[in-house]
């Protein structure tokens, strides 16, 4: 019987799965979203969100205890610096992950793990969150996803062609 036993082996021994998800970890926090197979990314989500509620300590301590698995200084000045301070006000649920289907080359289900958007709150002066960005931008009429915003600017080019096509036929007119 498994009784205590919740560790996700994903088929490897010790060595090679804390190896994998230290490097999985390493990326995550280094691009902030990364793609990979559906049980990777569950071990990864608890695995990255210890580290990260390490990090929000920020003692001598803390950083030692994180260095042990993060050993680029550039991703352990960023975890600590950056995305630590993002969710210092959130008690866990820094991780989201994505189902994306399965992949071609043989049948794995795969899945985006990103960490979740959360805004960094200076003293005194609040950012809008993201919610009410997108809202503010529905009510002016401004589009609110980046296909959205593409399409807004090939009318404005279609429209400025459009408007040049008929100022070259007037000048044409006027020369005959």
């Amino acid at each position: 019987m498994r009784h205590g036993d919740k560790v996700v082996k994903l088929s490897r021994t010790t060595s090679h799965r804390k190896a994998l998800l230290r490097n999985l970890s390493e990326a995550l926090f280094k691009y902030e979203a990364i793609r990979t197979t559906l049980p990777k990314a569950k071990a990864l989500r608890s695995f990255a969100e210890k580290l990260i509620t390490k990090a929000k300590k920020d003692t001598v301590a803390a950083r030692r205890e994180v260095f042990k698995d993060i050993k680029k200084t550039e991703v352990l000045e960023k975890l600590f610096d950056d995305i630590a301070l993002r969710y210092r006000n959130r008690n866990g649920g820094y991780t989201r992950i994505y189902k994306l289907g399965y992949r071609a080359t043989d049948g794995s289900e795969m899945a985006q793990i990103e960490l979740v958007e959360e805004l960094l709150q200076v003293k005194g002066d609040e950012k809008k969150t993201e919610k009410t960005e997108r809202k503010l931008e529905q009510k002016e009429g401004m589009p609110t996803s980046q296909e959205e915003k593409v399409e807004k600017k090939v009318k404005e080019k279609m429209e400025n062609t459009a408007k040049n096509k008929t100022e070259k036929n007037v000048t044409k007119k006027e020369n005959k």
